[in-house]
Formats: C-alpha cells, sequence, structure tokens
C-alpha cells in the first residue's frame, strides 16, 4: 500500500449479504469501494458477534482493493498473527481493548500489516498523541462500536484535534459509525479521509441489483468532495 491522502470510501460487509460475501465483494469494488472493511466482533469487548480470522481468509481471494479488518475484539494479541495471516492489509485495534496499546501496534506492524488505532466515542483524541508513531491510521468512531445502523454522534472536535496532532505523517484518520451523504462533510472537513459505510451503501441494492451501492457510493463521495474543496 503507498500512502495518499485521498478521500476513501470502505463499505462495512457487516451490512452485505452474509451468505454470498464473494459477489457482494466483488459487486461494491466494481461500483466505486476503495477499501472492503471487516468488522470483527467477538461478544465481549462489544455486544455482537461476527466475524474470525477463518472467515477474513475466506473472502481475502475476491478482494482486490484493501482488506481493512476493524478488531473489536478484546485480547488483541493473541489473534494478531492469524488475522495477518488470513491477508489482512489493515489491522485496527481499539486503544481501549487492553492496557497495552503500544506493544499491540508493534505487534500488528511485525506482522506485516498496517497498524490502526480505534478510539471509542468516549475517548480523547489525546490518548492517541503517545501511540501516533506507531500508527497508520486512526479509526475514530463515531458510534458506539457493536452494531451496525446506528445514528452518527458528532465526533468533527476529535477528528479535527487528532487531524492537528498528526501533522505531516502519514497516517489516515478514518470515521466510522452513521456515515452517510449528509455526515460525510463534516468529518472530512474536519480532517477524515477513510469514509467507512455499511447501511449508507448497501441500501436499495443486492449482488443481483449493484447499480444502487455505486450511486450511494457516489452520494457519499460527491458531497465529501464538496466539503473538501470548501474548507
Amino acid at each position: 500500500m503507498t500512502f495518499d491522502r485521498s478521500l476513501k470510501i470502505a463499505p462495512s460487509i457487516l451490512s452485505a449479504d452474509f451468505a454470498d460475501f464473494g459477489r457482494e465483494i466483488a459487486a461494491i469494488e466494481a461500483e466505486g469501494a476503495d477499501w472492503v472493511h471487516v468488522d470483527v466482533m467477538d461478544g465481549h469487548f462489544v455486544p455482537n458477534l461476527t466475524f474470525g480470522a477463518a472467515l477474513c481468509k475466506a473472502i481475502r481471494r475476491h478482494i482486490t482493493t484493501v482488506m481493512d479488518v476493524h478488531l473489536m475484539i478484546a485480547p488483541v494479541d493473541p489473534y494478531i498473527e492469524a488475522f495477518a495471516d488470513a491477508g489482512a492489509d489493515i489491522l485496527t485495534a481499539h486503544l481501549e481493548a487492553g492496557p497495552h496499546s503500544h506493544r499491540t501496534l508493534q505487534a500488528i506492524r511485525a506482522s506485516g500489516c498496517r497498524a490502526g488505532l480505534a478510539l471509542n466515542p468516549g475517548t480523547p483524541a489525546a490518548a492517541a498523541a503517545p501511540l501516533l508513531d506507531l500508527c497508520d491510521l486512526v479509526c475514530v468512531m463515531t458510534v458506539n462500536p457493536g452494531f451496525g445502523g446506528q445514528s452518527f454522534l458528532d465526533m468533527t472536535a476529535k477528528i479535527a484535534e487528532l487531524r492537528a496532532l498528526i501533522g505531516d505523517r502519514a497516517i489516515h484518520i478514518e470515521v466510522d459509525g452513521g456515515v452517510t451523504p449528509e455526515t460525510a462533510p463534516r468529518v472530512v472537513a474536519a480532517g477524515a479521509d477513510v469514509l467507512v459505510a455499511g447501511s449508507a451503501v448497501f441500501k436499495g441494492g443486492s449482488v443481483d441489483n449493484p447499480a444502487p451501492y455505486g450511486a450511494n457510493i457516489r452520494a457519499i463521495r460527491d458531497a465529501a468532495g464538496n466539503a473538501t474543496r470548501a474548507a
């Protein structure tokens, strides 16, 4: 992966047809997705249970863009190698998932993956400051993690603070939760460059009718692009 700060849309397959991930991934990539976001939940750190490393390995061959794996699990460290072996390009762990985030980020990088650090809505931007030199991405949660389809929580001040803390370092700011054409301009204007969207991308479409996926991706991208030009 080569770093660039151009806007990226990363549809979350949490909103896809679980019985047809291969075709769903092909559809969203064909319709303009830049990355494919995989939400891993353990039913412990967050109140839902989704995918494991075996599923990630199974879908890896269908992904031609970037496999962006968001680990909403605790503990994280024992599973890093498995998800790296499954083909993740980016592994993101939550700062709140354990006491040794520095070690976790080091281990992710040592596995050959880009390292992401996720912050829950109640965690301030300043908490990430000592860890930024080990990060390739910071994910700002704009919902409380655990379920798709939640309403957006305004974290624009936190995003702007992170953008200032990051400076010219090659670190993406990703926003995850409640991203729509209405909320995308706000987070992009604040400094985000990767937008995770689940239901806002997949609504109205299917693997047999993927055109709405493209329309939804373009609507988010166009709205965010207007914000970028206005900022």
